[in-house]
């Protein structure tokens, strides 16, 4: 097949860094379904002949946990729990059990199956529960290459410079490669939370998913090039191109050496001034990412993804279920639990609302307000939050607090919910931490009211920035408005600050201005305590802490909070980066 000169195909950046490799182009199992009728004598022995395929794949989910856990952990090998659960359930095999026993084949019986099962997820859209169909159609394919006899993929012609081209590749596939220290990976289909991307993190190596249809495009043996800081697959590289991102792998291989001994450090400065470096999180399966990071915890779970894709409120088990993982993972450090963000429109979906679209939901009914508006959804999601608080540390937080009459609102019935517990006898962190999100102008009006009445405060700077500036990021024609170094912006920030710190309470960040290294300086000046980040900038930032003064962070803040513009503010932070080296 032909293919252009640096075409560039767009996916999702799974994995970060540049690699740069031959394909090895890992072929779909092609498997023929012809509909076998079995005599009825016959049908025991084909039930046991699908019985014996699935034991067969048990055994190879349990050795690919093992292999996991040998090279990443525990919390990694987890990963293969979730086939594990799949291949046992009870509903799934029934199914298959059925149709064979009306006197269909195996193989057959299973792709009838395991069809209905995929459509049932093709009108759906989140991230999330795309990755758990892939999951079910890993399981299936395993199962049908033990029924019809087939070998394992052949990975042992793999050079060091391969970069691994498929459909899609399970965890036994990733991990298998590790000994050959693979260049990169590049899918058709995944996700960021699919379980390439997620062993490809913890195995450090670049990986762009969701190529749509890559692995039709390459052959075994082309030149290919992985981007998985951009989510960018380049095909036929020129010299130039191969010059250009040669260069940059070989500054990339310097500054994440260099960074790995930071990881594992704590994040204090040169003063002996301590600070906090946590990790923003959506998915349980992304504990483990955190974790190899050096995440000393978790400073913000966002719970909203229960939520997508169903026309049924979750249940306080389900809840629990999912928090349940978190918590246990991530222990012995915190994780900050959010209650959920939604808008009314998600719940009207699910039956349970009918408020009609919004002109701007964003100042609609969401988040707290849809809380306490409507508190039988609030109050199932705080009985699992407290439920799970007696498997570790576990801190809630409410978002979108505008004043104090929304907050004790929302004590109120957290107060109502832990008196319910305990006439069931049923045990919580009596306590638990209590905080709330610092995101609207009005809270940071009244916030030495709020800090006496809560245990933390976080700072939300995507919100906060947007609603004190009157900015849409996203829309083109303001995004330059959008400012975090816009004086007002720095101005509150420190308010919150430092009337946290006069009610003895710890004020935290966790908005993409967290993660700003070129901002770190400045927060820490402001006297931030602790910075909640995407995994990757965790270590970035504890470089930053670890070579600055807390003294001198302060006094170039001091000078930046006086000076009228963005500029100048910049100008400032620059001249102190160049003077501290």
């Amino acid at each position: 097949m032909f293919v252009d000169r640096d075409m560039v195909l767009k996916g999702v950046a799974a994995s970060s860094g540049i690699a740069i490799g031959r394909v090895f182009l890992l072929e779909e199992e092609d498997f023929c379904f012809i509909r076998k009728e079995i005599p009825k004598a016959f049908r025991k022995a084909e039930k046991n002949r699908f019985d014996k395929a699935i034991e067969k794949t048990r055994n190879e989910f349990n050795a690919t946990y093992n292999k996991i856990n040998d090279v990443l952990g525990e919390n990694y090998a987890h990963i293969a729990d979730v086939h594990l659960l799949i291949l046992d359930d009870p509903a799934f095999k029934k199914d298959v059990y059925n149709l064979i026993a009306d006197g269909v084949n195996a193989e057959y019986a299973l792709f009838r199956v395991l069809d209905k099962i995929v459509r049932s997820f093709e009108t759906i859209s989140d991230s999330f529960f795309k990755e758990r169909r892939i999951d079910i159609e890993d399981v299936g394919k395993k199962i049908l290459i033990n029924l019809f006899g087939k070998k394992e993929k052949n990975l042992t012609k793999l050079d060091e410079d391969s970069v691994i081209v498929a459909h899609n590749l399970t965890p036994a596939d990733t991990i298998s490669v590790r000994e050959k220290k693979i260049a990169g990976f590049a899918t058709d289909i995944g996700g960021k939370t699919s379980h390439t991307a997620i062993i490809a993190q913890g195995l450090a190596i670049p990986a762009v998913v969701g190529l749509k249809n890559i692995s039709s495009l390459v052959k075994t043996g082309g030149t290919i090039i992985v981007d998985g800081d951009k989510g960018e697959v380049i095909l036929n590289p020129s010299p130039a191109t191969l010059m250009k991102y040669k260069t940059e792998h070989d500054v990339q291989l310097t500054k994440a050496k260099e960074l790995e001994g930071f990881r594992d450090l704590t994040s204090e400065t040169t003063d002996k001034h301590k600070i906090s470096i946590l990790a923003n999180i959506e998915y349980p399966e992304e504990v483990p990412v955190i974790l190899n990071n050096g995440a000393s915890g978790i400073g913000l779970y966002r719970t909203e993804i229960i939520y997508f894709n169903r026309d049924s409120i979750p249940t306080e088990q389900e809840h629990f279920d999912i928090y349940s993982k978190v918590v246990k993972q991530i222990s012995p450090y915190a994780v900050t639990i959010r209650t959920f963000d939604l808008g009314g429109d998600k719940l009207t979906k699910m039956g349970l609302l009918n408020i009609g679209s919004e002109s701007n939901p964003f100042l609609g009914l969401r988040s707290i307000r849809l809380c306490l508006k409507h508190p039988e959804i609030f109050i199932s999601q705080l009985r699992a939050i407290l439920r799970v608080s007696v498997l570790g540390k576990v801190k809630l937080m409410y978002p979108m607090i505008s004043g104090l009459n929304e907050l004790r609102d929302a004590n109120a019935i957290l107060d109502k919910v832990k008196e319910d517990l305990k006439k069931e006898n049923i045990k919580f962190d009596e306590s638990m931490e209590v905080g709330t999100m610092i995101e609207i102008p009005s809270a940071v009006a009244v916030i030495d009211a709020i800090a006496k009445e809560v245990d933390f405060v976080s700072i939300g700077t995507n919100d906060l920035i947007q609603y004190t500036l009157a900015v849409d990021r996203v829309n083109e024609n303001v995004a330059y408005l959008y400012d975090p170094m816009n004086p007002a912006i720095l101005r509150f920030i420190k308010r919150i600050i430092d009337e946290g710190h006069k009610a003895g309470i710890k004020v935290a960040m966790c908005g993409e201005m967290a993660g700003e290294s070129k901002y770190t300086p400045l927060i820490l000046g402001m006297g931030l305590d602790e910075f909640s980040v995407s995994p990757p900038q965790i270590a970035t930032l504890k470089k930053i802490v670890r070579n600055v003064s807390f003294c001198d962070c302060k006094t170039m803040a001091d000078k930046a909070l006086t000076l009228e513009d963005s500029e100048s503010i910049l100008k400032e932070i620059d001249a102190f980066m160049k003077q501290e080296g």
